[in-house]
């Protein structure tokens, strides 16, 4: 029913930047709540980031707060995760994410998930 796929993870200098992308497509997400999470080796998927398709309206974890943006294009139905300042402690797969029905933190509470995509803070 509705297609996510991540793209522009990567390999990035501790301090640097990074943007990834979620395309979606399948149907409409006027209603849609989309999220980012991210999963490190060894531990569980956590939250990182969600937005509400209509008004904009944002949240994020206290562990990126300030450096960490998401955003969206309406007219390319895609969503993007602009990141800077970047730690080692931010290497993880990360996961975009699409829910109808909650705002939430819980992965449990999305409908959809990409593929993920890896990025990598060297030290």
């Amino acid at each position: 029913q509705v297609q996510l796929v991540e793209s522009g993870g990567g390999l990035v200098q501790a301090g640097g930047s990074l943007s990834v992308s979620c395309a979606a497509s399948g149907r409409t997400f006027s209603t849609y709540v989309m999220g980012w999470f991210r999963q490190a080796p060894g531990k569980e998927r956590e939250f990182v980031a969600r937005i509400k398709w209509n008004g904009g309206t944002t949240y994020y974890a206290d562990s990126v707060k300030g450096r960490f943006t998401i955003s969206r294009n309406n007219a390319k139905n895609t969503v993007y995760l602009q990141m800077t300042s970047l730690k080692p402690e931010d290497t993880a797969v990360y996961y975009c994410a699409a829910g109808s029905r909650y705002w939430s933190s819980s992965p449990v509470e999305y409908d959809y998930w990409g593929q993920g995509t890896q990025v990598t803070v060297s030290s």
